[in-house]
């Protein structure tokens, strides 16, 4: 018994330290995608989207681990059209959109103890195309009535990524703040592999029935975007 408690003593002396010596950064940014080599010849607007990152390291070492998700409209459509055949008079909203949802992994190569801290990613994971279309009300109060997706493709995707945080506000020992909190610039290149997908456009009515225009191509992306950061 005095050997397993000493055992948990040694151990904990080990963890305690490093766990105090953790660092992380929790990150919210707006982004525009702009498709590029032959993605670029087949979509003739950029993307608008969001993403959220998060990274963890030790202190006094410059290499972080994290992750990323990102959401992006790529096409946006709207019509108006009749409830039905049989109620004209009713008007409903159709709207399509194309969009683009990705997941990264990444290693992050930053300075620390600066108020300017460039660093640089280097990023490995999925992207997700799928386009849907949904159904609402045409009034004041919009809500949503139906909705289908009506294509989804995958592609890997990986690149590199720069950037630099400026800190604009730093904790101090007479705050309650826990944090610091900088604006966040940067840039990420994501190649990406083959893939299926529909665009403005793409979707054919006739007669009733539907007709997808598929496209495909490789998925390389090129986003910049501004944001916020909070470090740890």
């Amino acid at each position: 018994m005095l050997k397993k408690i000493s055992l948990l003593v040694f151990y904990g002396s080990i963890l305690s330290p490093a766990y105090a010596q953790l660092k992380a950064d929790a990150g919210f940014s707006f982004g525009v995608g702009i498709p590029q080599a032959e993605f670029g010849d087949n979509l003739d607007n950029v993307g608008f989207g969001v993403q959220v990152n998060g990274v963890v390291g030790l202190k006094g070492i410059p290499i972080m681990v994290g992750g990323d998700l990102n959401f992006m409209i790529y096409g946006h459509e709207r019509r108006f059209e009749p409830f039905s055949h049989t109620i004209p008079d009713v008007t409903v909203k159709v709207v399509t959109d194309n969009n683009i949802a990705s997941g990264h992994l990444f290693l992050r190569l930053q300075p620390e103890n600066v108020k300017i801290r460039p660093y640089a990613d280097a990023l490995i994971g999925l992207k997700y195309l799928y386009t849907d279309t949904k159904i609402t009300n045409d009034g004041f109060e919009e809500f949503e009535i139906a909705r289908s997706t009506n294509f989804v493709d995958s592609a890997l995707s990986y690149g590199v990524g720069t950037g630099i945080q400026i800190m604009v506000y730093e904790r101090d020992e007479d705050s309650r703040s826990t944090v610091d909190v900088s604006i966040d610039f940067g840039i990420k290149y994501l190649f990406g592999t083959d893939a299926s997908y529909l665009k403005e456009g793409s979707i054919r009515r006739e007669n009733g029935r539907v007709n997808f225009d598929l496209t495909h191509s490789k998925t390389t992306l090129m986003i910049p975007y501004l944001g916020a950061t909070l470090s740890f």
